[in-house]
């Protein structure tokens, strides 16, 4: 019985960690659309003021910390840490129970 929720909680996991290479690829895939769009304004409405950049290089910076998360490329607050977080609090939350 143990193997098999072991298999599940493994098939859970890869579904989870494939749910998030999806999001990442989906929002980069709309940054892309979205910053051709508004450069095609931008150059439409007013070439001598360029402003597309802007919308541009603050979505980047999130695309760029989403995926340096997705792949996990960021040291602090990645698996790692959330793993030794949960083990930090249920530590003491059983010693507290035996106080």
């Amino acid at each position: 019985m143990e193997r098999i929720a072991t298999e599940e909680e493994r098939y859970a996991k890869a579904r989870k960690r494939v749910q998030e290479i999806k999001g990442f690829y989906s929002h980069l895939a709309s940054f892309v659309m979205v910053n051709l769009l508004l450069l095609g304004i931008n150059l439409a409405t007013s070439p001598r003021h360029l402003w597309f950049y802007w919308p541009l290089l603050w979505w980047g910076l999130g695309l760029l910390i989403h995926g340096l998360k997705t792949f996990n490329f960021i040291p602090f607050f990645g698996k790692e840490w959330e793993q030794r977080k949960i083990n930090e609090y249920l530590e003491n939350e059983q010693k507290n129970k035996w106080q």
